[in-house]
């Protein structure tokens, strides 16, 4: 699986960025897909989780109410709508995949997953 990040870029404080990751391959419902983050001088940390076959979905507390992760399996493609950004919200963004039936839940830790994108910065301006 080859996937592909885009969408990141430079925004204000209190703006909106939707990344898109797509994957290559078939079968992408049986795939469940994370989105993830890496500022400067810190760990990979998960930002938000979704089972592509029945859309279950998971939030660190810092996306909570402001990001939303959806996917279109005939579009092979996976999202992070991103509200209300802040400063501590840059970071090199990540698409992961995990191949897997997952129903009622998805693996969170980067550790689960296999499969990894190249990254897209997300610079967010105070």
């Amino acid at each position: 699986v080859q996937l592909v990040e885009s969408g990141g870029g430079l925004v204000q404080s209190g703006g909106s960025l939707r990344l898109s990751c797509q994957a290559s391959g078939s079968n992408f419902e049986y795939y469940a897909m994370g989105w993830f983050r890496q500022a400067p001088g810190k760990e990979r940390e998960e930002v938000a989780c979704i089972s592509s076959i029945d859309g279950s979905t998971y939030y660190a507390d810092s996306a909570k109410g402001r990001f939303t992760i959806f996917s279109d399996n005939a579009k092979n493609t996976v999202y992070l709508q991103m509200n209300s950004l802040k400063p501590e919200d840059t970071a090199v963004y990540y698409c992961a995949a995990v191949s897997g039936s997952y129903y009622g839940g998805t693996p969170v830790a980067t550790a689960e997953y296999d499969y990894w994108g190249q990254g897209t910065q997300v610079t967010v301006s105070s």
